[in-house]
């Protein structure tokens, strides 16, 4: 086992959907809709989605910097029923859109992976960096998709509906530090929204790295990787580089995502 150096990551924290696992996909969506079709215009979907994540890290935001409520489970609730009204391009009826957001929530079909998702955890493991999942999700939610994608359950250590406060909460990222063995400055999150899972996890004193795979973040510069395959050469710059001050950002705002 290769224990970590001085100043190097001693532990890991990935968040589920979107990192380790495909969720807000098109696939997944058409599943959960229309089953039997008519196919989802791909362009269309992927601009919603696209759109649909940019509002959701927005919302986590203002409601962890006190401008809204705590993005919760109702709020995540809402986020997707506005998702899916996006996509059809016009309202659902309640008991469809309930309906739908079920089906998305507990897919029944196939699931979708990243091919990169265990190897990289497989290498983290083998340098003796712990790892773990922490996620909003419900709980049912992500032990299902780690069932169904072939990743230990054992992995997760938060969810949106567990007794401990949920990610984005600084106390979230800190508390799964603890429970990995590791001081917040040498554990890094992995997420795929940037103001709510990145900018998040540094304000709370841990390494924030960006997997942003769809593309939705091209002005962020420092610590953004297209896949789990460069996250180790990632965490060695971040290593190099120490925290983040404060106020460091890509530019802009969370007002200015939408």
């Amino acid at each position: 086992m290769v224990v970590a150096g001085a100043g190097e990551t001693r532990a890991v924290l990935f968040d589920l959907d979107d990192v380790l696992v495909p969720f807000q996909t098109v696939s997944s969506w058409q599943w959960a809709w229309r089953p039997q079709g008519p196919r989802l215009v791909e362009r269309h979907a992927r601009t919603a989605l696209r759109r649909a994540q940019k509002a959701w890290d927005r919302r986590r935001w203002l409601g962890l910097s006190r401008k809204a409520p705590p993005a919760d489970l109702t709020a995540w609730h809402d986020h997707l029923t506005a998702t899916l009204r996006q996509l059809a391009g016009h309202a659902v009826a309640p008991a469809e859109s309930e309906a739908v957001v079920r089906r998305f929530l507990r897919p029944a079909g196939e699931v979708e992976r990243f091919a990169d998702a265990a190897p990289a955890l497989e290498r983290l493991r083998a340098r003796g960096t712990a790892v773990g999942v922490l996620t909003s999700l419900p709980g049912e939610t992500a032990r299902w998709l780690l069932h169904r994608t072939g990743l230990a359950e054992e992995l997760l250590l938060g969810t949106g509906d567990g007794p401990a406060p949920a990610v984005p909460a600084r106390a979230a990222f800190r508390g799964a530090a603890e429970r990995l063995g590791a001081p917040p400055d040498r554990t890094a999150f992995v997420g795929d929204l940037y103001w709510s899972d990145v900018r998040a996890a540094q304000r709370a004193g841990l390494v924030g790295i960006l997997v942003d795979r769809a593309g939705l973040w091209p002005a962020v510069r420092a610590g953004r990787i297209e896949g789990l395959d460069g996250l180790e050469a990632a965490l060695a710059i971040a290593a190099r580089a120490g925290p983040a001050p404060p106020g460091a950002s890509a530019g802009g705002s969370p007002e200015d995502l939408l």
